[in-house]
């Protein structure tokens, strides 16, 4: 594929916006220049890879002919040999990039994200297996510099979570995170198994764009808003003041509470948002449903019905089921080293947009 074309228009439109920025009444209109800032970000990621693309193909134009005027085995015939395995791996790199810019981007990848953890089957190794889902994207969050805040949790006996509530801000937070919507499937001696047998739990796990106001409007009259104290572990006031926030949306009868916070302001601000996010997430499954019977794959749509990924222990072993991808590294990806999946998530994903594009 030729992407001389796709990268000049790239370099037109990333000129057009960073002029457009530079205007000081492009500022007047906040949301507009918040929508300005976000295409000058993603601009400027393909304006570079479509820089690094084109030196990698005229490096491999150099050295293949290089290799060509040199006597097979010769010093430098090797070096060039080197050299064009590497540029060649570079070259796919930069294309996988341009590709992602050829496909219409999707408004919600780059919103913060609401995180819903649950345990399921499994009892109190669940619990702890929804612990564990817990620290593994706090540790991926915290390595791609993101950040994250508590909104609510219930937390087990033995340590472990029966739920536990978070939020992520950063850049493109949604764009990676929305693959670990589903159900989650641990197999692994628990704690408490004295006869050191292998058990099967599961946890599930939603991923949800932060909703907007202009998303989902909530009338005054459609909320019921009550306030009690804080339960659990709290310790400096939060279990001592009434701060928890508990809200009723009459019409679907759709409940949120929001306990983590000191401030009664701030946990009905964000329980607000998290009623907001859910409400939006069942208006976005609506019309997914509406489509679902001609979609070949289910990847990203946020679907907790199916077993996405199993996690052996005993074997150090991580299988990702809707794209048959095995890792033998378990014990680093549950430290946060998730791209080795994310990534081919992503690339399975854009595969199928640039077909639907195509057709």
């Amino acid at each position: 594929m030729d992407f001389r074309p796709h990268i000049e228009k790239f370099r037109g439109r990333f000129a057009e916006v960073e002029a457009a920025l530079s205007d000081p009444a492009a500022f007047a209109n906040p949301q507009r220049a918040q929508e300005l800032a976000k295409e000058y970000a993603r601009l400027k990621e393909f304006v570079a890879a479509g820089a690094g693309y084109l030196k990698a193909i005229a490096d491999l134009e150099e050295n293949r002919a290089l290799l060509k005027s040199e006597p097979v085995e010769s010093e430098m015939a090797l070096l060039a040999k080197e050299e064009i395995a590497r540029l060649e791996a570079e070259e796919k790199q930069f294309a996988l990039k341009l590709q992602f810019g050829l496909v219409p981007a999707d408004p919600t990848d780059s919103r913060n994200t609401i995180v819903e953890i649950r345990a399921g089957a499994g009892g109190s190794e669940s619990a702890l297996f929804a612990a564990d889902l817990y620290r593994m994207y706090s540790r991926y969050a915290e390595a791609r510099g993101w950040e994250i805040e508590s909104l609510d949790s219930s937390p087990s006996d033995l340590g472990g979570f029966r739920e536990v509530i978070f939020q992520i801000n950063g850049q493109d937070v949604y764009k990676r995170m929305k693959y670990e919507s589903g159900v989650h499937r641990v197999q692994r001696v628990p704690a408490t198994e004295a006869q050191g047998r292998i058990h099967t739990s599961t946890a599930t796990v939603a991923v949800l764009p932060e909703a907007e106001e202009v998303d989902i409007e909530i009338k005054p009259d459609e909320i019921e808003v009550n306030v009690c104290r804080a339960s659990g572990k709290g310790g400096q006031g939060v279990n001592t003041t009434d701060s928890a926030v508990q809200i009723i949306h009459k019409p679907t009868g759709m409940i949120v509470r929001c306990a983590d916070g000191r401030s009664q302001i701030k946990n009905r601000a964000q329980a607000m948002t998290v009623l907001r996010t859910r409400l939006l997430e069942a208006k976005i499954a609506e019309e997914n449903a509406k489509y679902a019977a001609n979609r070949k794959s289910q990847v990203g749509t946020g679907e907790r019905s199916e077993k996405i990924r199993t996690y052996n222990f005993p074997q150090n072993r991580v299988t990702d089921h809707r794209i048959e991808v095995t890792l033998y590294n378990l014990s680093t990806f549950v430290n946060g080293d998730l791209d080795p999946l994310i990534v081919p998530l992503m690339t399975d994903e854009l595969e199928e947009k640039l077909k639907a594009l195509n057709t």
